[in-house]
């Protein structure tokens, strides 16, 4: 196939996909950046997941986002089935030049070919070695650096054939007027005021979390009067109950918890303003580090080459640096296990009161 380069080829309409939960969604923005710098005139769009929507429905440069509900295969076959063809329908009618697909499931190969995109980028994972992958797909990106590579790195190298390459990549976390204003009436509510610190210590997997005890001491020795540290986490009922423990233990009075009552974009706009974020490997993690909200995040046995935070204002605190970790690969993600219980309260204190100039 001929080049791909702006002399000639400069699409109009551009899809991209991925399939995955909502920090990988985040960290395909600096690919959605780079292609609206290099074709300021065309139109992107994403196919995602649909509990995903929020990562990148405030995104300026986004036309339109096509969903997958997973519910879809709750209602039975044949319902399933219509909303696949429906989806299907609206991908070629919206004539897509070209399709980049980030996903490694069979389902976005076969949307990514029936688009009838005449450039269709994909990446040549190892899995998928075949000639129905290769069919699907008219142009794939070797894999066998991703290893070594960030998440938004290997998301950008798709990019290559195209020779876009991955320096400055920008993640980018957007949010709408609104939601600055839900945010400031909550705040105003608790009476809390700028500066505050945002403390998210709550993940979907508990493996990730550091112990209620060690959250509840770093937070009393960095709130105080003037300066109201914000609990947050996800709606969901363990998260919850997570962060109720962890206010029982608390001694002092300004501690905050807004827990469960924000939309992701309007935690962003929490996040956005706050002196100091402090996390664990989550989706709200990569938002502050999008933000450029100074950011310290707590690791245990994730790939951090892949998922640490993606920028400059950010301070990883690695339990492997004071204990042995169990290897990623090996982890059972239904573990009760907290393998961050080897971090000390004092190296976390530490590194928020650099940041705070303390």
């Amino acid at each position: 196939m001929a080049s791909l380069t702006p002399a000639n080829f400069s699409p109009k309409n551009i899809l991209l996909i991925k399939l995955r939960h909502h920090g990988d969604m985040l960290l395909t923005t600096p690919a959605i950046n780079a292609l609206h710098e290099r074709y300021p005139q065309a139109s992107i769009d994403v196919l995602l997941y649909k509990e995903t929507r929020p990562m990148l429905e405030a995104h300026p440069a986004i036309r339109h986002l096509h969903v997958i509900d997973r519910k879809w295969k709750q209602e039975g076959t044949w319902r399933k089935l219509g909303h696949e063809r429906a989806l299907i329908r609206a991908v070629r009618d919206a004539h897509y030049d070209l399709v980049i697909n980030l996903a490694d499931q069979w389902r976005a190969a076969l949307i990514t070919r029936f688009s009838a995109a005449p450039v269709r980028i994909g990446f040549a994972f190892k899995k998928r070695d075949n000639a129905l992958w290769r069919w699907c797909h008219n142009r794939l990106v070797p894999t066998h650096n991703h290893s070594k590579l960030h998440t938004v790195e290997q998301n950008m190298s798709a990019l290559a054939p195209l020779g876009i390459s991955s320096d400055g990549a920008r993640v980018s976390m957007h949010y709408s007027d609104a939601d600055q204003q839900t945010v400031q009436a909550r705040l105003a509510e608790h009476h809390v005021t700028a500066p505050y610190i945002v403390v998210q210590p709550t993940s979907r997997w508990g493996f990730k979390c550091w112990e209620e005890e060690s959250v509840a001491a770093t937070l009393d020795q960095l709130a105080q009067p003037g300066r109201k540290v914000v609990l947050t986490a996800g709606p969901d009922k363990q998260e919850l109950a997570m962060i109720n423990r962890i206010r029982a233990l608390c001694v002092s009075k300004d501690v905050v918890s807004l827990a469960g009552q924000f939309t992701l974009p309007q935690l962003a706009a929490l996040i956005d303003h706050a002196r100091l974020f402090i996390g664990v490997d989550s989706a709200p993690m990569h938002m502050a580090a999008a933000l450029e909200t100074p950011c310290i995040a707590l690791f245990g046995p994730t790939k951090l080459q892949h998922w640490r935070p993606w920028g400059d204002n950010n301070h990883v605190i690695w339990a492997g640096d004071y204990g042995p970790l169990p290897s990623p690969d090996s982890i059972d993600t239904k573990t009760d296990q907290r393998y961050l219980s080897a971090i000390p309260v004092k190296d976390v204190v530490a590194a928020a009161r650099s940041y705070l100039n303390e």
